[in-house]
């Protein structure tokens, strides 16, 4: 089979190489998905340039989402699973082997049914985006709360604004742009901030009237920590998916406010977490009430390089190679 390789950490047009590889063959409780699209994200490049973690192995295939169909399975799974749709999830994620390929085998269980309303496109645009904006929503216990969500164009927090808006919450946003302002506004965001123009804290103060609001939902604790005593009412939580390397907290305030600070990492969500995640966004996928983003253009197995270069100049949307 095609895919799209990487022996050494580095820059997307150094080290990624386009080549023939041995297509897998599931094992037990595998099944094989044809890829029909593959998603690009953050996470994604910094494990290529070798930012977040070093190459583990002699070979990686990259990326973690993807979506396609079902085209064999090992023992243990069930042949009607063979020519279902579906979008994979962690599918590079401590395996040499992601979805920037045409063929992926992986557990079943990370294989999900996609809505033939749903394309490929879109379905690439879940694994990592959407799960982590649904628990995040879930931790922060949004219905009917206010909650403000830092960076609302970007691939999850347009599923947070989504799901906690679902949920019944009022959502603040940060942008940087009319587009972004746009874009969030598309995704539900009820009160949009220019952070490059305004005070953040003093917006979030006037739209709560002082209160501050419920729950932060924060891309980058790192960059945004020093925010919180501006926005967060006392007893309120922050929400942590991402962050730099080191964070400078403002500890005074969140102990004299007891505020609640909860990290997770999309990838280690416990078993009872996943299958939460995957039903909220499965009933939001079945009623048609996701919008998902897919940048454009899209790109070839052969433009890898350029679609990981267009998620590190911050498109807008889901980044896609359509093997």
């Amino acid at each position: 089979m095609r895919a799209v390789y990487y022996e050494e950490n580095g820059a997307a047009r150094a080290v990624l190489r386009l080549g023939e590889v041995e297509t897998p063959v599931p094992g037990p409780g595998e099944v094989r998905v044809r890829l029909a699209a593959s998603g690009v994200n953050p996470s994604d490049v910094k494990s290529r340039q070798g930012i977040t973690r070093r190459i583990a192995w002699p070979r990686v295939i990259p990326h973690s989402d993807g979506a396609g169909v079902i085209d064999a399975v090992g023992d243990g799974v069930a042949a009607r699973r063979i020519g279902e749709r579906v979008w994979v999830w962690n599918g590079q994620w401590k395996r040499p082997f992601g979805t920037a390929a045409e063929y992926i085998c992986l557990p079943a269980a990370q294989a999900v049914a996609l809505p033939d309303t749903v394309s490929f496109e879109q379905g690439a645009c879940l694994g990592i985006p959407a799960m982590t904006a649904s628990h995040a929503v879930a931790l922060a216990a949004a219905k009917g709360k206010m909650l403000f969500v830092s960076g609302g164009a970007g691939s999850v927090s347009q599923y947070v604004i989504q799901f906690a808006k679902l949920a019944g919450a009022t959502v603040i946003t940060t942008i940087s742009s009319e587009e972004k302002a746009r874009v969030a506004r598309e995704a539900g965001a009820d009160h949009c901030i220019d952070y490059k123009r305004e005070d953040v804290g003093a917006r979030v103060m006037e739209i709560t009237a002082g209160r501050g609001v419920d729950a932060v939902i924060e891309m980058d604790l790192g960059a945004n920590a020093r925010l919180l005593p501006g926005l967060l009412r006392p007893k309120g939580r922050v929400i942590v998916y991402g962050t730099t390397p080191e964070a400078v907290l403002p500890a005074a305030f969140c102990l004299v406010n007891s505020i609640c600070l909860q990290f997770f990492l999309v990838y280690e969500l416990e078993a009872a977490e996943r299958e939460a995640a995957l039903a909220t966004i499965n009933a939001a996928l079945a009623r048609g009430m996701l919008i998902n983003r897919v940048a454009q253009p899209t790109y070839t197995l052969a433009e890898t390089a350029a679609a990981h270069e267009a998620v590190e100049r911050g498109t807008i949307g889901n980044v896609i190679v359509t093997p």
